[in-house]
């Protein structure tokens, strides 16, 4: 049983270099990596960089005059913080100031244009039917609108068309829009089939019949209030587009215009009916290339269960109906961002498709997944923050780090002598690492270096010593039992590797817990923490201990040489261990 054993452990002593290749091309891969991303440099943070300060106040909801309140304010940073900060390491910051005020700091370096419309983006989401669409300044369009597919997902284009045909007298097309409106609202929801009106009906009217008493009565007030609002509405003008919708309640039918232009280049108008799915009804959003077609980027929806029951029984009503009452408008903070028409009921998820690009459909999704806010927002002021505490805070850190490394280096050279190389050199590599990937985590997850995590890559320093200390100090205490040193590398570092890791893995549990129950600056602290952390068990196992098996082999270290750090007598070696032979007999030659 001992042959065996003895060829394991001579295998594994005569291929360190096979583990230090493995870390020096990971580095190489690395450092490659980050300048290909054009990424040298680590992002800092708004407190070393600069940046952007946003103020944005609170707006009171219609007929909710005490919607501006504690819990709602805390709930809308809570939701921005995930919007812009999703994974709490890129350094924005999002807290309340006084009553109705949010201030949103952004580093430099961050697209602030983005990340504006990312927190003051209200993204309430709903599900309208549609009564009337036409072109804002123009006729009707008859370009067909886009369908849903059979498997259902409710699949969408650009903006769909107009219900009247061209051969319709303005008088008339506005007669039977203010019938369907009208009927809608006596339903109280999407317009059935029987209120539908017909083309022929449209096409057929006459001036003289659209404008007779009784067809005037039949049009309700509401309706005919809605219907002079979007004849007048110009949704040409930006800023017209941006109010259209404002101030009404999701049980409201409304007016509004689309979101961009439409295939034929020009701006659509609808009339809405009240929402039949809200946002709320959203179980998970992501951003996806659609590669079986050209529409590029979109947004796929999936629905709660009761969501789901709501879609069904929307684009199942829709489904009987007549273009354009057979589409839903996709709303999203009051204007219409796609308008699909439906051929049968459609349940379990939805898609946002148009002229998306990936940045778009990525923050579109990531504002429906995080919800939207509670209340509405407006900036009150945007301001430039400068970095000239934050560049002192870290030359005085910068200072204190340099200090503290060259005292463990100092004491590492006196107490350790030769195997400080080993120390250093591990140092070094670790310290690279740590570079290398934080440049890389800025374009990837947003990180960004602030003063804390400055601060974490600090303590670091003395997590990665203390493992070679653990070593070394196994190595020597095998030494002081007689052994030689290469078999006293091999019989210290299962010990030592257990000590190792069982105290990495505190250092890490603590740098997890810190950043699960902080926000904001500490969570840059905690990050650092628990990555140097992984990366010296890694320095450990795939360059220190290999880099020791190769050197224990050089007559330096390997006779013990008072400079090696592995003398002998300075660490008062017993004797070698050596088996003793039991005394033979004398033996008689004469007898034998």
């Amino acid at each position: 049983m001992a042959a065996p054993k003895k060829g394991r452990s001579a295998s594994a002593q005569s291929r360190p270099g096979r583990s230090l290749a493995l870390i020096l091309i990971a580095i190489a891969a690395l450092t490659g990596g980050m300048f290909a991303t054009g990424h040298p440099t680590p992002r800092l943070g708004i407190d070393l960089a600069g940046g952007t300060s946003i103020t944005l106040t609170a707006q009171n909801e219609p007929g909710q005059p005490n919607a501006i309140n504690k819990t709602n304010m805390d709930t809308a940073v809570d939701i921005m913080n995930r919007r812009v900060n999703g994974l709490g390491v890129s350094e924005a910051e999002v807290q309340t100031q006084g009553s109705d005020n949010i201030i949103v700091n952004i580093p430099k370096g961050t697209n602030s244009k983005q990340a504006r419309e990312q927190v003051g983006t209200t993204a309430k989401l709903y599900f309208r039917p549609v009564l009337a669409t036409d072109v804002s300044g123009g006729k009707a369009s008859a370009t067909p609108s886009p369908s849903a597919s059979s498997s259902g997902s409710a699949k969408t284009g650009d903006k769909a068309t107009s219900s009247s045909s061209a051969s319709a007298t303005p008088s008339a097309s506005a007669t039977t829009q203010g019938r369907a409106v009208t009927d809608a609202l006596k339903a109280g929801s999407s317009p059935s089939a029987s209120s539908t009106p017909s083309a022929s009906a449209s096409s057929s009217a006459s001036p003289s019949s659209s404008a007779s008493p009784s067809a005037s009565a039949s049009v309700d007030p509401a309706a005919a209030k809605l219907q002079a609002e979007y004849t007048a509405i110009d949704c040409t003008d930006k800023a017209v587009r941006a109010k259209a919708g404002t101030g009404t309640k999701p049980t409201d039918p409304i007016v509004a215009c689309g979101q961009d232009k439409n295939s034929s280049g020009q701006w659509q108008k609808y009339i809405l009916g009240p929402a039949e799915v809200a946002g709320t009804d959203i179980k998970k959003a992501g951003a996806v290339f659609d590669t079986q077609s050209a529409a590029g980027w979109k947004v796929t929806m999936d629905f709660t269960s009761g969501g789901s029951k709501k879609f069904a029984a929307i684009t199942g009503k829709l489904a009987q109906n007549q273009p354009p009452q057979n589409q839903f408008a996709i709303v999203l903070d009051g204007q219409v961002v796609s308008d699909p028409s439906v051929a049968q009921s459609l349940s379990g998820s939805a898609e946002i498709s148009g002229s998306f690009t990936q940045t778009e459909a990525q923050d579109l999704a990531n504002m429906l997944k995080y919800g939207a806010l509670p209340l509405t927002f407006h900036e009150s002021s945007v301001t430039t923050v400068t970095a000239a505490l934050g560049g002192e805070q870290l030359h005085a850190g910068l200072i204190a780090g340099a200090i503290g490394l060259a005292l463990v280096v100092l004491y590492l050279v006196i107490y350790y002598r030769g195997l400080s190389v080993i120390a250093i050199a591990s140092l070094g590599v670790s310290a690279i690492l740590t570079y290398v990937l934080m440049a890389l985590l800025g374009p990837a997850i947003g990180f960004a270096l602030n003063l804390p995590a400055v601060c974490g890559a600090i303590v670091a320093i003395g997590i990665t010593a203390d493992s070679f200390i653990v070593f070394f100090e196994r190595i020597r205490d095998e030494i002081r039992e007689g052994r030689s040193l290469r078999p006293a590398v091999e019989r210290a570092w299962p010990r030592a590797r257990r000590t190792i890791l069982v105290s990495d893995f505190v250092s890490f549990l603590a740098a997890a817990v810190l950043f699960i129950v902080t926000v904001g600056k500490v969570q840059g602290f905690a990050f650092t923490l628990g990555l140097t952390t992984v990366l010296d068990v890694v320095v450990v196992f795939f360059f220190t201990k290999p880099l020791m098996t190769l050197l224990a082999r050089r007559k330096f270290f390997a006779e013990g040489h008072s400079w090696s750090g592995l003398d002998p007598k300075r660490l008062g070696a017993k004797p070698p261990l050596r088996r003793t032979r039991r005394a033979s007999a004398p033996v008689d030659t004469k007898e034998a």
